[in-house]
């Protein structure tokens, strides 16, 4: 069938946009290890590289909206993928800082308009029946696009790790040198097709009606609709335009009805609400600091790799079973069950890190003790010294068992002026284990990176103030079993979340707002999903610093409980309704 195998072609456009997605946001933690040994770059232009992707995302954000209503959705989509084509070869072939910044920045603007348009167009085009099938597979492939991602890098460590048994330093050096670069080149090939099928497929059939273009929609729709399917569709289009035209001029006048009416003002709101909890899950922290978080948790270093692999693949495998249901079982269902086992399994986890962070000692004022007068510290960490700074710490007289032949983890927070950072997690345990502070490691190279990170810190005094040690923690390690226990429910929470928020995030952004409202709507919920990502990941290391792993999945947890009874007692059901009966459902018309 005709429509069949245009419609195989718009899923595996909205599979390519997930995958883009997906690779633009996971592709730099393979490659940075690499860059970091072989650019001479120091950590703060280091870090600013790597969030150079969150500042395109978020500029782009802005403007996605408004540029798809301008230009349409399927010229947006193609531009998104051109410029990231363009981003690879810029950041593959660098030979400074200034084109790897840009580079990454245009990633990021791609990953913006990509997070807004795609999930756009596949709501706007796909019928009932589909549509939550398209925008699953937009997510399932963004999953995929992570482990892609985090694949190449691994296969890059194993090549690495062949040429230092040579033991020749220069030969080393080149390898990394390409190694990096060949991460970036490997993702090449996705964008190009992606740019391909943009220019392949139709425009949205509900963009050319509001632009008045009736026969164009009609032919958009009829390439993945029977005719009978796609003259119901145009009529109801034709229905909901005439009563919206009604009453913009109840008295002939042109007056626009209100965007704060019910119809608009109930599903914005519910869909910045859905946004904004789904990052407040944790997620994205869970993901990023997974390595340190199981560590933390009693898991050797090779072992929390392990177990992030295992959680990337969760994610990828649930994903799949969530695309499957969510036509079937319906989002509301999934949001409901996916959002109470993430209560569920954040409370569980919380609970085990309760257990050993109750023991837990700060040594900040041994730590301190050891700054040197350029305002640095070097620490090596072994059994011995940590029984040193446990003593000089004055531990309370009801964690003496601290003091037992056990392994410790330790983990530094510290500030220049306005400026907090903190260290990795290193292990007594360990072969070698150090922790190195300086000024680069926590304050910002420029200006703007330093707005970034602390909008309303002074810059010019961090760079010159002293280091202040704020926490210096030292943690009984748990054992291995309540290691891959605590891992074990870390994987729980990846599996609900994937099943339900991962797959019908997209779904409820693109599905509950209104057509008049629905491009800048998605740009304002979309971009409140980030500013509470990079809020959160603001907040993460220095909370956890003070209070622990144990609070911050607790305050996890209290966030998904609103999430939860946003999703069981206020989202309408979506699944196999069309886009103008859930305006209407909104407006109070129910069927």
């Amino acid at each position: 069938m005709k429509t069949s195998r245009y419609m195989a072609l718009l899923l595996t456009v909205a599979g390519l946009g997930g995958l883009l997605y997906g690779i633009d946001v996971g592709i730099i933690a393979g490659a940075l290890p690499y860059l970091e040994a072989t650019s001479g770059l120091n950590a703060g232009q280091l870090s600013f590289i790597v969030a150079a992707v969150l500042l395109g995302s978020v500029i782009s954000t802005l403007f996605a909206g408004m540029l798809s209503d301008l230009m349409g959705r399927k010229k947006l989509m193609a531009l998104s993928g051109i410029l990231f084509v363009i981003s690879i070869p810029m950041i593959a072939l660098a030979k400074g800082y200034g084109p790897l910044v840009l580079g990454r920045l245009l990633q990021g603007v791609s990953a913006g308009l990509i997070g807004v348009v795609v999930p756009l167009y596949l709501a706007e085009c796909l019928g009932a029946s589909n549509r939550g099938k398209g925008t699953g597979i937009f997510q399932w492939l963004l999953t995929l696009g992570i482990v892609a991602a985090a694949a190449i890098g691994f296969y890059f460590s194993i090549r690495v790790e062949e040429v230092e048994k040579l033991h020749d330093a220069a030969q080393l050096f080149a390898f990394k040198d390409t190694a990096w670069r060949s991460i970036f080149w490997v993702s090449l090939p996705p964008g190009i097709l992606f740019v391909l099928g943009s220019l392949i497929v139709a425009e949205s059939p509900r963009w050319l009606f509001r632009r008045g273009k009736k026969d164009a929609a009609l032919a958009a729709l009829l390439r993945s609709r029977t005719p009978e399917q796609a003259a119901t569709e145009l009529k109801e289009m034709e229905e909901t335009a005439a009563a919206e035209q009604d009453k913009t001029s109840a008295t002939g006048a042109k007056i626009r009805e209100s965007l704060f009416s019910r119809r608009y003002v109930i599903p914005f709101v519910l869909a910045c609400i859905i946004l904004a909890c789904n990052q407040a899950t944790g997620v994205n922290s869970i993901i990023g600091y997974n390595a340190t978080i199981l560590i933390q948790a009693g898991l050797s270093d090779k072992q929390a790799h392990l177990g992030y692999v295992i959680l990337t693949c969760v994610n990828f495998l649930v994903t799949m079973a969530g695309v499957m249901l969510v036509d079937r079982k319906g989002r509301k269902f999934l949001l409901s069950i996916g959002s109470a086992g993430i209560i569920i399994s954040l409370i569980a986890t919380a609970l085990m890190f309760r257990q050993t962070e109750q023991q837990r000692v700060d040594v900040k004022d041994a730590v301190q003790a050891l700054v040197t007068s350029n305002q640095t510290a070097s620490l090596a960490f072994d059994q011995e010294i940590a029984g040193q700074l446990l003593f000089h710490g004055k531990v309370p007289s009801g964690n003496l068992n601290l003091r037992a032949c056990t392994p410790y983890s330790f983990i530094v927070i510290y500030s220049y002026g306005d400026f907090r950072a903190a260290t990795k997690v290193v292990r007594s345990d360990e072969t070698g284990a150090k922790l190195v502070i300086d000024r680069g490691s926590c304050v910002p190279a420029t200006r703007v990176a330093a707005f970034f990170q602390n909008p309303f810190a002074n810059l010019a005094a961090a760079q010159t103030a002293p280091l202040k040690i704020e926490n210096a923690l030292i943690t009984p390690i748990p054992s291995a079993d309540k290691g891959w226990l605590t891992a074990i429910f870390i994987f729980i929470f990846m599996a609900f979340f994937a099943v339900g928020p991962g797959v019908c995030v997209w779904l409820a952004l693109s599905e509950l707002m209104p057509t008049r409202i629905r491009s800048n709507g998605m740009s304002i919920a979309l971009l409140i999903n980030q500013a509470v990502s990079t809020t959160i990941a603001a907040v993460f290391l220095p909370t956890v610093g003070k209070y622990g792993y144990g609070t911050m999945f607790f305050v996890f947890a209290g966030c998904t409980v609103i999430y939860f009874i946003t999703a069981f007692f206020f989202l309408p059901e979506t699944k196999g309704k069309t886009l103008e009966e859930i305006e209407a459902h909104f407006e109070g018309k129910h069927s």
